[in-house]
């Protein structure tokens, strides 16, 4: 497990992380947020696992079948070969999505007499109790025989006690095995896998072609598309951070979060990089999840809610499973939702503002939008000019962090633009001179003269990735000299070996270690923005080279090894990368001098 070498499959339901051997090491049934089902990412020996193994003249190549989340591994030795090809199903099925909380392993033939024995070992409820595996015909059941009771089947065309006693199959022609969270009611046969097989891959396919096109980079922003689009939650319209809990941003230390959670901060970008390439069923059903889970007018927006709309996900700790790497603990649930960050109103109005701007959104939703501007204006009023935690979530003290004022005068302009847009001039009025209050006070107290730049909070001597966003933002212009100074001292501070850190600063555990990847692609938009463009696009390709074997980033890298750290796949570093490939792709020309545009 040196690296993150993982591929996901997924169906807007669920998700399960596939080694680049072909071992399904981490899912969790029915949904993204429950209990794991296989959990070995997170605990070598109890997690529990669906292994293929081979002995050791095979060698193993992984990879998705072109613009799908279908994954391929190819098992060859000499002319001894096979393929398995690991999906969960997702297609339309009269008027609904077809998308139950199943994972289909299909074994394709390809030649030879090919090898191989099932290390068949779920173990569902965080392998917190004991569990039971029989045979009961139809399928193999397993079960828990203690504590909360929960279950799993497995559905295969391979004889059940050669996968039971993991004796060695030799593979003459096609096979499956179906492992499902509920029992199915038709009969599972190879032919019915097949047919899902190919209309799952339709689906992507159909799905990835609706895709704005861009003439650069467009193989990388489809991969961070097909990514995020697994990241949404079909009931809700909720977007995840990421599929997994408690992978560690630095082995061996304790910044190990659940991410399965829809933080609106993240789900609000991802949303506006979703619109940008066209997917607006996506972003309508966030929007509807934004209504849904703020209804009343006096009511405080958290920072983050479940994927089904949950306002308190207590945090706990799983102490009985050692952690990736023994990264311990492995926590479920995150207390952060406890937490003020000021930050969230001004990306959340931003997306809005694009709604309403953009697209054409029903009377009653840009009503029910309306009524959420005017009441997040009313709660920006009375908190931007106090402390909070920030973008980065410090538990212990609240600082008057830049980006958070920066983003509080975000939400105030934007309710203006949106004011402006529908002819309530009576709001432009009263709004104005407080994004002006704003604005003037960020530009006043969080510049450093000494240093030369814009830093972390009000007085502060550190510096922070998170101010490179003040021109994407709008809030200052990016040929103005002090956010150019800014972003030159950012670089020499927190850039090593193309890499950024979030902070150097210490925090509740201690000095940062690793470099956290969104603000790499953050430096190079400012590098962009400021006009330093050779000198971005060479940082970005760089970068690029740093995703995993099938071209997925997690939160972190580590800055010696390269090595994918924290929570996995990340939708803050795909969305960023879509971003930044497309502002890099803007103004370039071809070799016959034509400048390239997107291509739709």
């Amino acid at each position: 497990m040196d690296n993150l070498n993982y591929a996901v499959i997924g169906n807007c339901k669920s998700a399960a992380l596939i080694s680049d051997k072909g071992s399904i090491d981490w899912c969790c049934l029915p949904d993204f947020n429950s209990s794991s089902v296989f959990a070995k990412i997170l605990d070598e020996n109890r997690g529990g696992s669906f292994e293929i193994l081979v002995d050791d003249s095979y060698q193993v190549q992984q990879s998705y079948i072109r613009t799908t989340n279908i994954v391929s591994t190819v098992f060859r030795s000499g002319n001894d070969c096979f393929k398995v090809i690991d999906f969960m199903p997702r297609y339309l099925n009269g008027e609904g999505y077809f998308n139950p909380a199943e994972i289909i392993r299909y074994f394709r033939y390809v030649s030879g007499k090919p090898a191989f024995r099932l290390k068949y070992d779920p173990k569902v409820e965080y392998a917190r109790f004991d569990i039971r595996l029989e045979d009961e015909d139809e399928y193999i059941k397993c079960y828990t025989t203690g504590g909360d009771y929960d279950s799993v089947y497995l559905y295969t065309d391979f004889n059940k006690q050669d996968i039971l006693q993991q004796k060695t199959i030799y593979l003459e022609k096609d096979a499956f095995a179906l492992m499902s969270y509920d029992q199915k009611l038709l009969s599972q046969t190879l032919d019915r896998q097949y047919l899902k097989l190919q209309k799952t891959k339709v689906y992507w396919l159909e799905w990835a072609n609706k895709l704005t096109s861009y003439a650069m980079y467009n193989k990388e922003i489809v991969r961070s598309a097909l990514v995020l689009k697994l990241l949404s939650y079909d009931k809700t319209g909720a977007v995840l951070a990421a599929v997994t809990t408690s992978l560690p941003e630095t082995i061996g230390e304790e910044r190990n979060w659940d991410y399965r959670f829809c933080w609106i901060r993240d789900a609000s970008m991802v949303i506006k990089v979703m619109s940008s390439l066209g997917h607006l069923n996506t972003v309508k059903r966030f929007m509807r999840f934004i209504i849904d889970i703020i209804p009343d007018k006096d009511e405080k927006i958290q920072i983050m809610y479940g994927i089904n709309r949950e306002k308190v996900l207590t945090e706990e700790t799983l102490d009985h499973l050692s952690g990736y790497m023994h990264s311990s603990p492995v926590r479920i649930g995150n207390a952060a939702y406890l937490q003020k960050q000021n930050d969230i109103y001004g990306i959340l109005v931003d997306v809005i503002y694009q709604q309403f701007t953009d697209f054409k959104i029903s009377l009653e939703d840009s009503e029910s939008l309306w009524t959420i501007v005017r009441s997040i204006v009313r709660i920006v009023e009375n908190n931007w000019d106090k402390p909070d935690k920030g973008i980065w979530e410090i538990r212990t003290d609240e600082k008057h962090f830049t980006f958070s004022k920066v983003l509080c005068w975000v939400a105030i302009d934007r309710a203006v633009k949106i004011a402006r847009f529908i002819h309530k001039d009576k709001y432009v009025k009263e709004w104005e001179p407080l994004a002006e209050t704003i604005r003037s006070e960020i530009l006043d107290k969080a510049w450093n003269e000494e240093i030369g730049a814009f830093t972390q909070f009000y007085g502060s001597g550190d510096l922070d990735a998170s101010t490179l966003l003040m021109a994407s933002y709008g809030f200052i212009d990016a040929t103005d000299p002090r956010y150019i100074q800014t972003v030159k001292a950012t670089e020499k501070e927190l850039c090593v070996d193309g890499l950024m850190y979030r902070y150097r600063n210490r925090d509740d555990f201690g000095l940062p270690s690793s470099s956290f990847t969104i603000c790499t692609f953050w430096l190079i938009n400012a590098m962009n923005a400021i006009g330093e463009k050779k000198r971005a696009k060479a940082l970005f390709e760089q970068l690029l080279l740093y995703s995993n074997h099938v071209g997925l980033f997690s939160e972190d890298i580590d800055f010696k090894t390269k090595r994918l750290l924290g929570n996995f796949p990340q939708a803050y570093s795909h969305l960023a990368l879509i971003e930044t490939a497309i502002n890099l792709a803007k103004g370039e020309l071809t070799e016959d001098g034509q400048i390239l545009e997107a291509i739709h």
